[in-house]
């Protein structure tokens, strides 16, 4: 699956572990996290086939995130893509790696 960025600081954070802006840190852990779950977003041939890794709780969002998708990276965290497909192959653009903020506060 082809896999491309729509921010700066994401393609940053997967290939060189970190981001030029100071804006956008986030612990080691969850960098080595994101850095494998895109890993394993380039091996899928298919989008659908997130639903078999349960750990991932992988959703198509609704409302105001519609037509975007996410999967977790962590308890905390998690990635926002939008799928696309051609007749010869699928692509996903990561948007976006936020916190989820605990709405019982």
């Amino acid at each position: 699956m082809d896999i491309k960025f729509d921010k700066e600081y994401l393609s940053e954070l997967y290939y060189k572990g970190k981001c030029s802006d100071k804006k956008y840190r986030f612990q080691p852990e969850v960098v080595r996290k994101y850095k494998q779950r895109i890993a394993l977003l380039e091996q899928l041939v298919r989008v659908e086939q997130l639903y078999q890794y349960h750990s991932l709780n992988y959703e198509v969002l609704s409302g105001d995130k519609a037509g975007i998708s996410s999967i977790r990276v962590d308890l905390k965290y998690r990635i926002e893509f939008i799928a696309s497909s051609t007749p010869d192959s699928e692509t996903l653009t990561i948007c976006n790696i936020l916190e989820l903020s605990n709405h019982y506060k």
